[in-house]
């Protein structure tokens, strides 16, 4: 249901109707809408969805929304909507949220649920324990396939899955096994016959992009944590893992186009700190362009001589940097799927060196033949086709070297992507430059 139509029947205060539209809509689909009205709008609607509903388009909801409703509600409608979350949701809202909101929704919460709560948000944010889901279907090994399907349908309704179940044996994953097996195999069978005896696990203060990483390349619903005592504390699903897989690729992002990363929305950000995030990097820059000025200036003489050389300066630094971002832009994507490791550099670098030399022969020629046309010297394309294939050389191995060995230093690779490669392979291309040009017109 569009926008208009929810304004239309809001104008005409037929909320009958709309409660009935609204119970066709898809959560998330209705939380990018409330996003367009007003305030009293946002709360009215809200009132009019089904518990379970309203809890899942809180969920999709964005902070400045969610800080309208709690400052709205009740605290018994608040307590309706914590009862309906699942647990890592709860967790998510609240680690948005300021000090007092928090105190607020703690309040409305039971104490095992407010437990639960409290130790999730003990975990450090990058870790699986901070992501993971503790309610899961737990088995035991001497169970029938009936006592199992039986306890799914009890406590099935208040799991995030029960498409996967585990196994466990005073609190020990020891298997797991998957509900289709349960529907196909014969009610009285035991589930140590059926069970997977190896599943994949993970560890609360595992990285959670390695995570999700790991839930991708293997194709699964959910994946077990275990903490420090082999002790199964919860999952993660693979909805947890697609959120961290955009936010990783958000926040690379950001950082290769020289932006410190910011969770906020872009209209959700204010002015000021939309200038705050941008103006480290943009100094950076700014001074790390004095080099270049002071390179320039060393070879004022031979610019002297030759103005024409001042031509060519924006055409290879610019070409260099091109290059440059292409090779780390690709070795970063191969990180971070986990096609390329720290001990593929050299096989990288062969490569990189080889495309580099074709790309630059090609480029070399185009532009030898455009300055004999334009300027009729021979010599002259003779040195700006050396200088170029010198210059793609030394961008493409920057560009797949910096992202490898700051991978392999524990940094993250996106901060040596276009900005900080751009402003070293400048400073590398004027050197190089002067250096072929010098030497091949003394000067």
């Amino acid at each position: 249901m569009p926008e208009e139509r929810i304004e239309e029947l809001l104008e005409q205060r037929d909320f009958k109707q709309l409660k009935l539209e609204l119970e066709d809509m898809y959560p998330v689909d209705l939380a990018e809408i409330m996003e367009e009205l007003t305030d009293k709008q946002v709360v009215l609607i809200f009132r009019l969805l089904p518990k379970e509903e309203a809890a899942e388009t809180f969920s999709y909801m964005n902070a400045e929304m969610r800080q309208v409703l709690i400052d709205a509600l009740t605290d018994s409608e608040l307590q309706e909507v914590m009862e309906e979350m699942y647990i890592d949701d709860t967790v998510d809202v609240l680690e948005e949220m300021p000090a007092n909101v928090v105190d607020r929704l703690l309040l409305v919460t039971d104490e095992e649920t407010r437990k639960q709560i409290n130790m999730l948000l003990q975990y450090p944010d990058d870790s699986a324990g901070s992501i993971m889901n503790v309610e899961y279907i737990a088995l035991r090994k001497e169970m029938t396939v009936a006592e199992a399907i039986l306890k799914i349908r009890q406590v099935g309704i208040n799991k995030e899955t029960i498409y996967t179940c585990y196994v466990t044996e005073k609190r020990k994953l020891i298997g797991s096994v998957d509900v289709k097996d349960l529907l196909t195999t014969g009610e009285n069978k035991v589930i140590e016959e059926i069970m997977e005896t190896n599943p994949l696990f993970v560890r609360t203060l595992d990285d959670k992009e390695d995570v999700a990483n790991t839930i991708h390349k293997y194709g699964l619903i959910a994946i077990p944590v275990l903490d420090q005592e082999m002790c199964m504390v919860g999952i993660v699903t693979v909805d947890d893992a697609m959120i961290v897989l955009q936010d990783e690729a958000t926040e690379d992002m950001s950082v290769m186009a020289g932006v410190v990363p910011n969770e906020e929305s872009y209209f959700g950000t204010s002015v000021w700190k939309h200038a705050r995030n941008r103006f480290p990097w943009l100094l950076f820059l700014m001074l790390s362009a004095t080099i270049t000025g002071l390179i320039l200036g060393h070879f004022e003489a031979a610019l002297a001589v030759m103005p024409i050389l001042n031509t060519f300066i924006p055409m290879l630094t610019g070409t260099g940097g091109n290059c440059g971002s292409q090779s780390s832009t690709l070795i970063i994507r191969g990180l971070t799927v986990g096609e390329i490791e720290f001990k593929d550099i050299f096989r990288v670098l062969f490569k990189e060196i080889r495309v580099a030399l074709l790309v630059g022969l090609c480029l070399s020629m185009v532009n030898g033949v455009r300055v004999i046309i334009m300027y009729g010297d021979p010599l002259l394309a003779f040195a700006i086709g050396l200088t170029m294939i010198a210059t793609i050389l030394l961008s493409k191995t920057v560009g797949c070297v910096l992202p490898l060995v700051a991978k392999k230093c524990g940094l993250d690779p996106a901060i040596m992507a276009a900005p900080l490669i751009t402003t070293l392979v400048d400073t590398g291309t004027i050197l190089v430059y002067f250096a072929i040009v010098t030497r091949i017109f003394h000067i």
